[in-house]
């Protein structure tokens, strides 16, 4: 006896209360429907393209059976990259160089093209519906046309009060890319620096450097005014400056004169005089801003275990000592411990003025003791000394030095046979290394300090009072590591210019188009 609502279905297959449903006899009628919808869909295709429909039925699906629907490959497009690179080549082709000869031949590729003019020409192109016409792009922020640089407004001369200049356009007719390119000059009482760098991840690329040692503050210690020679010898450096800030197409730059022109009763002349002669608009800074700089410029040396760092930069005219307190600084690294200075101090006191006190050419012990006393007497005076020397007597802070004292003597010890500042930047000296090498320089004549490769001519007579203002500060706080840094104010000058504008704040290093202030001669 069948139970109630179970039927048989035509196939065979039995299922409580629906006819033919087993699983077996849906496969089947699901496919049969499938080949009848698949056929009528090919009939209708071949119509519509001319077919007569007896062929259609006849045909039937042209694919295979259980095969699925292929989806149509869609054209390839080119990414963002492939349409700068094909953009770039339109826009600025290689140049081949042959040689005469016919031996070698070179292929000089142009610097990639901005992406606003990529993105200019792409929307260009876009928009047209004819034939393409070749148009030139829009100027960007890195290429101003001279309609835009004409009317553009003209900031004054200290907008922001932080003695940075802004180039016009005549003066960024060469520059490379669209990012800008930064200046740092540094007149100092003995060198005149000038550093040109292209802001990068984290830091920043060096595009050209100049150093000159021109004795400005030569004479000042006893007459308190530039002498007439000194001047012209740094106009002379200061020419030069102007010259590779005008043809590397600067935008933005700094440029200060520290302790010579600060002492000096003539260093407001000098510096109109020299914005006269060489172009170029010096900044007199104060003793705190120098030693905020020096530590911007340095603190990237910094050991990251440190709890602490006595930092000193011992220069010409003057000595800036700083303590950088890191026993709170929670990770922090890079531009950003420049928050921890505890405290600092500014001694009137350098390489110059000290060797012209004492003599610097024929330096016996007993004179040497008289320099490190001297240094020693005004370091009594250093606020929050003895809580720095407790600092210190924990073991866990350590010098780092800026100077060509601590350059020349880490050269020294190295065995350097030519400056390399590759080896001397960042090298660590032990505390029983400083006081051989100081020991050496001490019983060498002053013809074998010229005939040595790290220290030469034009320090020979200088470098033994930069030891004593270092030996004096290691007598103070003695520390049993110093690390050597071949970097100063203008590298401080160009983090905290990029800084400023923000240069890091994206991978791609676009600044943040505010209004600066112009420098405009």
């Amino acid at each position: 006896m069948k139970k109630t609502g179970e039927r048989s279905s035509s196939d065979g297959a039995r299922t409580p209360g629906v006819p033919g449903s087993s699983k077996k006899g849906r496969r089947k009628q699901r496919h049969r429907k499938r080949q009848g919808g698949d056929a009528k869909n090919a009939s209708l295709h071949r119509a519509e393209a001319g077919h007569s429909a007896g062929i259609a039925e006849e045909a039937g699906s042209s694919r295979p059976e259980g095969a699925k629907r292929q989806r149509k490959a869609r054209r390839a497009k080119p990414n963002r990259a492939e349409r700068r690179a094909l953009l770039n080549q339109k826009l600025h082709a290689p140049v081949v160089n042959i040689d005469p000869g016919g031996t070698s031949v070179e292929v000089i590729q142009p610097a990639p093209a901005p992406k606003e003019e990529v993105k200019t020409h792409v929307s260009t192109q876009a928009r047209q519906s004819g034939p393409a016409e070749q148009h030139s792009p829009r100027p960007s922020q890195g290429y101003r046309s001279r309609e835009n640089d004409a009317n553009r407004r003209r900031h004054p001369a200290d907008m922001r009060g932080d003695g940075t200049h802004r180039f016009s356009s005549r003066h960024r007719h060469q520059a490379t890319g669209s990012q800008e390119l930064y200046a740092a000059l540094d007149l100092g009482t003995n060198n005149c620096r000038l550093l040109i760098a292209r802001p990068e991840q984290r830091g920043f690329r060096v595009v050209d450097a100049y150093s000159k040692i021109v004795r400005l503050g030569e004479g000042v210690g006893r007459n308190r005014k530039l002498s007439d020679d000194a001047i012209s010898r740094a106009i002379e450096a200061l020419q030069v400056c102007q010259q590779k800030i005008s043809e590397r197409g600067v935008q933005r730059a700094r440029l200060i004169a520290t302790e010579a022109c600060r002492a000096a009763e003539n260093g407001e002349e000098f510096v109109s005089r020299a914005k006269k002669e060489a172009g170029l608009e010096l900044e007199i800074v104060s003793q705190e801003t120098e030693a905020r700089l020096a530590v911007a410029g340095c603190v990237s040396l910094v050991d990251p275990e440190a709890d602490g760092v006595l930092l000193f930069d011992i220069g010409g005219g003057s000595s800036e000592i700083v303590w950088l307190d890191l026993r709170n600084r929670y990770g922090a690294r890079g531009y950003a411990l420049t928050r921890f200075v505890r405290t600092w101090t500014s001694l009137p006191l350098g390489v110059v003025n000290l060797a012209e006190s004492h003599g610097g050419v024929h330096v016996t012990p007993d004179v040497f003791e008289a320099m490190v006393g001297d240094v020693s007497q005004r370091l009594e005076n250093f606020p929050l000394g003895n809580e720095l020397s407790r600092a210190i007597e924990r073991g866990n802070v350590h010098m780092l030095g800026t100077s060509g004292t601590v350059t020349t003597l880490a050269g020294v010890h190295l065995g350097l046979k030519r400056y390399d500042r590759r080896r001397v930047d960042g090298a660590w000296m032990e505390q029983e290394d400083v006081s051989a090498m100081i020991n050496q320089l001490l019983n060498m004549s002053y013809q074998e300090r010229v005939e040595n490769p790290c220290i030469g001519e034009d320090r020979a007579d200088l470098v033994l009072a930069g030891c004593a203002i270092l030996e004096g500060i290691r007598r103070r706080w003695p520390c049993q590591r110093l690390r050597v840094a071949d970097r100063g104010l203008r590298e401080g000058i160009l983090m905290e210019m990029m800084a400023a504008d923000k240069v890091w704040s994206n991978s791609n290093h676009k600044r943040r188009r505010t209004p600066r202030k112009e420098y405009n001669r």
